[in-house]
Parts: C-alpha cells; sequence; structure tokens
C-alpha cells in the first residue's frame, strides 16, 4: 500500500444521505405542498418524537444549539446575576449562550483523560450565587448522571445538559437528555443528527419550562400579536424539521457504527501509547456514540501534535482539533477574568487534542490504514 493509495475524510455525509435521499425529497415537498414553513405540521411532530426518544416529555425547536443554551436557561429560571458552572474546555457556543441569557459563566476544568468536567473541582467553584451547572457531554460521551445527580442535589442547583454533541448517547442507564431539568441540542450538518443547515432543540419533561421556551422562540408571545416575555426570533425550519425527521429512526444505526468504529480504533491504537498517541477514555462504553474520535499526542511522542496532523494529511488523512484555544484564553472573553494557568488540564488538552476521521459507515479498512500511519510516527 502506497502512501497516497488511501484518501480518509474527517467526516463522509454521503453515506448516511444518499440511502434515504428519496424519503428526504419527498418530506421536503410535502412541506413545501403545504406551505407551514415556520412552525408547521412536520416540526410539532419532530419535536415530539425528539423528546420521546431522548427521554423527555417536551421538545422545543429553535434556531440553533447556541438559542437553545440560551433560551432554555431563561426559561429555567436563570437570570442576571446568577454563575453557570461549565467546563473551560467546550466550544464557546456554551458560554455564549449562559450570556446571552444573562447570567455568569464560572469556568471548570476538566479530566485530562476523558476531557469532561472534573466535579470535584467543579464543588469548589460553587459559591452562593450558583444556580446551575452546564455539563457538556463531550465528544458524544456523558458526564456521568449519576455524579452529576448527586453533585446537583448535594449545592442545591440545576442540571441543564450541553447534548450539542451526544444525540442518543447513554450512560448508567440514561439517555443525554434526561438527567437534567433540561438540555440543549444542535442539529449542525456534522453532528451525529444533523440538519441541511442550522437548528436546535431544547428538551425538558417540565411543562413549563417548554411553554417559556416556545413563547420565548417566537418573539415573546404565546399567541400571535400577544407578547408576554422579551423574546427573540429563534425557530427551527419545518423544512429542516422533515429532514431530521426522515433521518431520526436511522440515528440508533448510525449511532451504533460510530461506537464499532471506536473501538477498532481503540484496538488498533493501543500499542501507540507508548510512543505518546493516547485515545480519550471511553467510560461509557456502548453508550458512547462517538461524535468526534480524538486522541492525544502528549510529550512522549517524536512529533508534536502539529507534525502529526501534517504526516497524516500527507497521507490523504484529513484530522482536525476540537478546540485548540480554550474559553478562558478566547480574546473576546478578557472581561471573564481568567488568565494562562488558571485551567491547566484544559490548555495542556488544547495542545494535545487531535479529531481523526470518525462518521457512520468508515471502513475498517480506513481506519487500518489511519492507524499504520500513526504506528509509522
Amino acid at each position: 500500500m502506497t502512501v497516497s493509495s488511501q484518501t480518509v475524510p474527517f467526516v463522509d455525509l454521503t453515506l448516511q444521505h444518499q440511502p434515504i435521499q428519496a424519503e428526504i425529497e419527498q418530506a421536503m415537498a410535502a412541506v413545501v405542498q403545504r406551505g407551514d414553513f415556520i412552525l408547521g405540521k412536520t416540526l410539532k411532530e419532530f419535536e415530539a418524537e425528539f423528546a420521546q426518544a431522548s427521554g423527555a416529555k417536551h421538545g422545543v425547536g429553535v434556531a440553533s444549539g447556541t438559542d437553545a443554551i440560551a433560551l432554555g436557561l431563561q426559561a429555567c429560571g436563570i437570570t442576571e446575576g446568577d454563575e453557570v458552572l461549565v467546563p473551560a474546555n467546550t466550544f464557546i457556543a456554551t458560554v455564549i449562550g449562559i450570556i446571552q441569557a444573562g447570567a455568569t459563566p464560572i469556568l471548570v476544568d476538566c479530566d485530562p483523560h476523558t476531557a469532561l468536567i472534573d466535579l470535584n473541582l467543579a464543588a469548589k467553584a460553587v459559591t452562593p450565587k450558583t444556580k446551575a451547572i452546564l455539563p457538556v457531554h463531550l465528544y458524544g460521551q456523558m458526564v456521568s448522571p449519576t455524579a452529576l445527580l448527586d453533585f446537583a442535589q448535594a449545592h442545591k442547583i440545576i442540571i441543564f445538559e450541553d447534548a450539542a454533541q451526544a444525540h442518543l448517547a447513554q450512560r448508567e442507564g440514561y439517555t443525554a437528555g434526561s438527567v437534567g431539568m433540561a438540555a440543549a441540542f444542535s442539529f449542525y450538518p456534522s453532528k451525529n443528527l444533523g440538519a441541511f443547515g442550522n437548528g436546535g432543540m431544547l428538551i425538558t419533561s417540565d411543562k413549563e419550562v417548554a411553554h417559556r421556551v416556545r413563547t420565548l422562540r417566537n418573539y415573546g408571545a404565546p399567541k400571535k400579536y400577544y407578547h408576554t416575555e422579551v423574546g427573540k426570533n429563534s425557530r427551527l425550519d419545518t423544512l429542516q424539521a422533515a429532514i431530521l425527521q426522515v433521518k431520526l429512526p436511522h440515528l440508533p444505526q448510525w449511532n451504533q457504527l460510530r461506537n464499532q468504529a471506536g473501538q477498532i480504533y481503540d484496538l488498533g491504537l493501543k500499542s501507540g501509547e507508548d510512543k505518546g498517541v493516547i485515545p480519550m477514555q471511553n467510560l461509557a462504553q456502548e453508550g458512547h456514540v462517538y461524535h468526534l474520535y480524538v486522541i492525544r499526542v502528549n510529550e512522549a511522542s517524536p512529533l508534536s501534535r502539529e507534525q502529526v496532523q501534517e504526516f497524516l494529511g500527507e497521507r490523504g488523512i484529513q484530522t482536525g482539533i476540537h478546540y485548540p484555544i480554550p474559553c478562558h484564553l478566547q480574546p473576546a472573553y478578557k472581561s471573564l477574568g481568567y488568565q494562562l494557568g488558571d485551567f491547566p488540564q484544559a490548555e495542556m488538552l488544547c495542545e494535545q487534542i487531535l479529531s481523526l476521521p470518525m462518521y457512520p459507515g468508515i471502513t475498517s479498512e480506513k481506519i487500518a490504514w489511519v492507524v499504520e500511519q500513526i504506528a509509522l510516527i
């Protein structure tokens, strides 16, 4: 096998879309024929179906995962002056959602082996102003639900889940989105359940929270032209809901394929740990849905993370970094008052992590090629 004989894309959406293309087109055509493009019939159906699949009673489609966090926190009673615990190593949208809700994000370092929030450190960050913890189920793996529930009970705060990377992920008998008062999901195209554009959803089993988000997403109006809250325009389009509704029944199988790919990676990369290539730990076993497959390139590696990325790229293997800059070091968020050194584990991960190709349908041959090239480092 020559160096150029394999091309491994980071994500290949065609593998999931091609078999169901006709069904998607029919669903979209039905929306066009009805003309109910905003808050239409299919949206209501999909909201109910996704909520039920995730173990919640209510779903409210919004324009993005960020809005699902911002509007959801507001609906849960989080307001100006309240503090929300959140991991330092997450996509900035998590922090943006807290700020847009009027609350103050209190960053917490992570466990370097899983990249998930460290609840022991979170306990040290609790103050009288702390009203919620916002765990991020990162890379497709849930934060321990039992540990979260114990934490929330001990500190008398609410749990609001960021499940944007964890559609139908499971751990300890819980499904992502069913642990806390509410949860936010993103339907960005590359997510495990992705739309053909932006989209998001808030799910909850609290009827009042669902009602408030429905009001907030629609200009603060529980009914037309009657505005009881200062809301915004943030609605999941019916066309996107139609696409997602077609894809939802396939999601368990797609997640299973991702998990199987993750297991193949884990087995293949085991021998590389002494050379500084360390896969992130899977503590959820079959419940990990591997939105991303992430390794660490640590100080034992003869090559830096950037050199490994370049090395793989020369061999047709696309990779990513999720994420290269922790939230507290983003220039736009200096006002939060953090500085270099405040969260050493998150900072270390940002220097070491590398995301390998992962998508449902990636073949064992392609994974073997990736593993074979990493072994050459």
